[in-house]
């Protein structure tokens, strides 16, 4: 053998010992780390399935036809379910590549990422006459071009060095912002749903809007703000989100629907689905990242008000504002990502126990359908299909990061096993849509690449988020959580308070959710055990009580206890 040949095999032979030293080692400290690897690049694999695809038969447009290898441009129909006043010239945002952005960065492609960011840099425009819906544009372009642009300045990533990145992401994310404005011109201050980006708030416009329209601006826009020192954006959202707040019942409920003009409430039942969802996700998130107590306070209260009234056993209904008396029992796939906030507010318990309902849906059918009717025990007959949504993927990931428990690494591995067993065809992955007899549908949506596959690989591969602090946008844009951001440091942040109140007696009958400690937390020394997020034991552990002061809230409804005529705590004023 040959001097060259055997310098060859000397170079294989260093190379393979170190892939293997360090995959034992890793193994060693993390006994899950081979199938993690594995998984995680399977994960890559799908993610390069439909970004690949998209780039070959659909940029620069919307979205990609993957039945048909064709396109979409589809911005000006999200939310337009009845598809008016579509656009006659309008081309496309690439928006499924404003939406892969931050995804490229988290899997370590920084030069597609670069290259990309050139050349919306120098293609994208926003000076088209298009109707777009706020909310929508919102989370996926604004959120999309303001996330891309933090990671593009991060102090680890060397674009910024090569001297080709100025800012250019940060001027298109502040043009649509500007062209967002005019929708906020209300009487009430809640924006209209729907704005034309080149010609504003069009005549007659309706009037109509959701809560999660409204109420899921502050965290794209506030962001915005503190980003170009222009205050006007966050203003805006956030006067929105405070007479919104305003408007909520006596239950501190809110509705579905309103009208931005008279500020009147159109859709009185609600629950924690389609249409509000995202409001509660970003007062807790709003809270993280600005660090307001304003917004925990609307939280807890919001928070407390769903566990009370929404709340049965594992399953969350819808109920009315006013009344509080349940009106639609039926799961939605967009109720999955309740668990991920879950755990962002520490409530782990009544996390997990809704995860499990909602993956054990999924087992039943082999993805989550869009509406299941809890009442009937069956399909809703119309909405029956799958579009690739990524909430059950993203309480997942924080489960896992929150517990640990291999169990959740199970589950990401049979969501990632479903849609490539149902969805991937050769151009990319389509929605289903019958869940029944996995037909599929010509779409693949943007936040497929923007949430679900970016989920799942930190489910499996959490290098990215090491030593930082990220808010996801409900869109799953990363934030970084800054000082600079935070008028102050939230009190829950300062390690002297999170051991307890102070006082013992206070100390008892407080929540976890009041003390902003996990519930875990709040055990041992001779307490009793808090369960949930809302549970105040009560004051003695037989539960004998004299007055309904010595009762605490229940763990499971947060209803308050009350003292019998026996002498007893318990939910006797609801029964």
């Amino acid at each position: 053998m040959s001097i060259v040949n055997i310098k060859t095999w000397a170079m294989i032979f260093l190379v393979i010992s170190q892939t293997l030293f360090i995959e034992t080692s890793s193994s060693k400290l993390d006994p899950f780390a081979v199938k993690k690897k594995r998984m995680s690049d399977k994960v890559r694999k799908m993610f390069y399935h439909a970004y690949d695809n998209y780039m070959m038969y659909a940029f620069p447009h919307d979205e990609l036809k993957p039945l048909t290898k064709t396109y979409t441009n589809s911005l000006s129909e999200l939310g337009n379910l009845k598809l008016e006043h579509l656009p006659q010239e309008y081309n496309g945002t690439a928006l499924t590549l404003i939406e892969s952005l931050s995804s490229l960065v988290i899997m370590g492609n920084e030069t597609e990422f670069e290259k990309s960011v050139l050349w919306l840099s120098e293609n994208l425009s926003f000076d088209v006459d298009a109707r777009i819906n706020l909310f929508e544009c919102n989370i996926r372009v604004l959120g999309g071009l303001v996330s891309a642009h933090i990671l593009a300045t991060d102090s680890t990533n060397r674009f910024t060095e090569k001297g080709s990145y100025r800012n250019q992401l940060l001027v298109l994310a502040e043009e649509l912002g500007n062209r967002f404005l005019p929708a906020f011109d209300t009487p009430t201050g809640l924006p209209y749903a729907w704005v034309n980006l080149k010609y504003g708030v069009m005549e007659k416009e309706t009037t109509e809007t959701s809560t999660s329209g409204c109420g899921s601006l502050i965290l794209e826009m506030g962001a915005l703000s503190h980003l170009t020192g222009d205050p006007r954006f966050e203003s805006a959202a956030l006067r929105a989100l405070r007479k919104l707040w305003s408007m909520r019942s006596s239950l501190n409920l809110l509705g579905t629907t309103l009208d931005v003009q008279t500020g009147e409430w159109i859709e009185y039942s609600s629950g924690i689905g389609a249409g509000v969802d995202s409001f509660y996700e970003y007062l807790l998130k709003a809270h993280l990242l600005f660090g307001r107590e304003e917004f925990w306070r609307m939280f807890q209260s919001a928070y407390l008000a769903v566990q009370k009234y929404f709340r049965h056993g594992p399953w969350y209904h819808e109920a009315d504002m006013r009344t509080g008396r349940a009106t639609y029992w039926q799961l939605t796939s967009l109720q999955a990502f309740w668990p991920g906030l879950q755990v962002l507010a520490g409530d782990i318990a009544a996390a997990n126990s809704s995860h499990r309902e909602f993956f054990h849906v999924w087992q039943q059918f082999g993805v989550l359908p869009e509406r299941y009717l809890l009442d009937h025990q069956m399909l809703h007959p119309t909405e029956k299909y799958y579009p690739l949504r990524p909430e059950l993927a993203e309480s997942t990931f924080y489960l896992y990061q929150a517990t640990k428990d291999p169990w959740y690494l199970e589950v990401g591995e049979s969501i990632v096993d479903s849609l490539n067993l149902h969805t991937r065809v050769e151009a990319g992955f389509a929605s289903i849509r019958d869940v029944t007899t996995m037909e599929l549908e010509d779409h693949q949506h943007s936040f497929f690449l923007a949430e679900t596959c970016k989920y799942l690989y930190l489910l499996f591969d959490d290098s990215f988020l090491a030593n930082k602090n990220y808010v996801f946008t409900t869109e799953g844009h990363p934030l970084p959580i800054l000082s600079s951001w935070h008028e102050r440091l939230p009190e829950a942040y300062i390690p002297s308070n999170w051991t307890s109140l102070k006082g013992e007696e206070q100390e008892k009958r407080a929540s976890a959710m009041t003390m902003k400690i996990c519930p875990a937390l709040n055990c041992g020394n001779g307490r009793q055990p808090v369960e949930s997020i809302c549970h105040v034991p009560d004051a003695r552990a037989h539960h004998r009580c004299l007055a309904d002061e010595d009762c605490g809230v229940d763990s499971i409804s947060c209803r308050r206890r009350s003292c019998s005529i026996s002498g007893y705590c318990g939910l006797w004023l609801s029964v």
